[in-house]
């Protein structure tokens, strides 16, 4: 396979919208995953990431292996934790949270994930991960017990996604959580977009097609969804081809 990076890239200097579907290990049944990696298919989503916050070990190994039975498009894992990194995927997202301030997930979780990777065939995607608030608590400041930016400090947002080009990530990544009450704001997607020159990605809190139209209006290059479908299967008829 390609770079999927190089891709990511080349989709974007053509002005093409990317769509990732997010797959979470512990809420995909596998016996449901035919039916719904058909519907995928069919619809306009470029990527599949897999990932969450907790997941019980090799359960993602195992659900990647089937869902690249079901599907060509690139397979870009979403890791929670060292746990879910698995050579059976396309690419990972080498996710630091830099909106925490919690040395685990700036860099240890990293060192602890180097002895999967050495030797790997994994494309690894440096990814500055920047969690916004959302008016709920999330799974993710739960897990790394880390507070969201406040949605309102647009500056800090930027600062710190342009912080994050400056050290080297390939990939901005703006998020909600998953059930997020909102999604990222457009004031926030316009700012960091005119502030940094790497792809920026936008999740969480998605909810409807005038959401996603709205993040694609506002600069995001790859917009994710994952609750949207596992809440209404349906969403996919409103994303066919």
């Amino acid at each position: 396979m390609e770079s999927i990076y190089n891709n990511i890239l080349h989709s974007i200097s053509k002005d093409e919208r990317l769509l990732a579907v997010l797959i979470d290990p512990d809420k995909m049944k596998l016996k449901g995953l035919s039916d719904f990696m058909m519907k995928l298919n069919n619809s306009k989503a470029t990527h599949v990431f897999v990932g969450g916050s907790t997941v019980e070990d090799k359960i993602t190994e195992v659900l990647v292996i089937e869902i690249k039975k079901h599907t060509k498009l690139p397979v870009i894992l979403f890791p929670g934790d060292v746990t879910q990194v698995t050579n059976e995927a396309d690419a990972l997202l080498f996710l630091s949270l830099l909106s925490g301030r919690n040395p685990d997930y700036l860099i240890d979780k990293h060192v602890k994930a180097i002895s999967k990777l050495r030797g790997s065939k994994l494309e690894v995607i440096p990814t500055g991960y920047l969690l916004i608030e959302n008016g709920k608590e999330t799974s993710v400041q739960r897990v790394t017990q880390t507070k969201p930016i406040a949605k309102n400090d647009i500056q800090l947002v930027v600062d710190t996604a342009s912080a994050g080009e400056l050290l080297g990530m390939k990939l901005i990544y703006l998020e909600a959580g998953s059930g997020a009450l909102h999604p990222v704001s457009e004031n926030i997607i316009k700012a960091v977009k005119q502030e940094i020159k790497i792809p920026l990605i936008v999740g969480g809190g998605i909810k409807s097609i005038e959401q996603l139209e709205n993040a694609y209006k506002s600069g995001a290059d790859i917009v994710v969804i994952g609750t949207a479908f596992e809440n209404d299967k349906s969403f996919f008829d409103k994303l066919k081809k």
